[in-house]
């Protein structure tokens, strides 16, 4: 590889490492606003994280046609190959991300229309803690570091666990009182929303150690796919 191609090729991964971070820094901001939206009451707020949804599908196309070019024109090996495709796989959960953040808006502009069930605590709770489990799974991969995507691991089970608890008192708020009903489902789907944050963080954590280690943790217990019978 001459030194020009060399510096492109360079100039090209670093271009996509920023798309990747800047997807997944409006990912975990669209995440913050749609809280906020929804500790406020904010409508707009909240409307304003829905209008963002087409920011994160074009860095999601722009990651992919990033991805594609380096495969077919850089013939990247060895590690740079396991980055590339891991990226591929990455923006996937990054855009559903996004969409969640979006289902949450959606909720709180629905929420801000009625008079409040509860104080918010629980909720603003899991969003702190998906927030950073996406940020710090993102981090892993860019700096390559098995290590920072198994403690994103570690966290995944108290999110679960705050969903759970949040979900026993919302369904307490249910049966004791059936006008609290609606209001009650929409703040369930949002922690399930939530959860399913923490469910995608953990996604490119897994993915992460694979690219570092070759070692795919995502189901244990399972050695591989055994071979077809001809």
């Amino acid at each position: 590889m001459t030194e020009h191609t060399s510096r492109n090729y360079e100039r090209d991964l670093q271009e996509l490492k920023e798309t990747l971070l800047f997807l997944g820094g409006t990912a975990e901001e669209m995440i913050s606003q749609a809280i906020r939206s929804l500790l406020n009451r904010d409508a707009a707020l909240a409307r304003k994280v829905i209008e963002s949804d087409p920011t994160v599908d074009s860095a999601e196309l722009e990651v992919d046609h990033l991805c594609l070019n380096l495969l077919a024109l850089r013939q990247p090996a060895a590690s740079d190959l396991r980055f590339i495709t891991t990226a591929l796989k990455i923006v996937t959960d990054l855009e559903r991300i996004g969409d969640l953040a979006v289902n949450i808006a959606e909720r709180s502009v629905e929420l801000a229309a009625e008079p409040p069930l509860k104080p918010y605590i629980d909720v603003p709770r899991m969003a702190s803690a998906v927030s950073a489990m996406v940020r710090q799974a993102l981090d892993a991969f860019v700096n390559r570091d098995p290590d920072q995507a198994r403690a994103v691991l570690g966290q995944d089970a108290a999110v679960d666990q705050l969903n759970v608890q949040l979900f026993r008192e919302l369904l307490t708020y249910m049966i004791e009182e059936p006008k609290n009903v609606s209001r009650a489902l929409r703040i369930t789907f949002i922690a399930k929303y939530l959860e399913r944050i923490g469910d995608h963080a953990t996604n490119i954590a897994q993915m992460v150690i694979f690219m570092c280690e070759g070692r795919d943790v995502r189901h244990p217990g399972v050695r591989g796919v055994a071979p077809r019978r001809s």
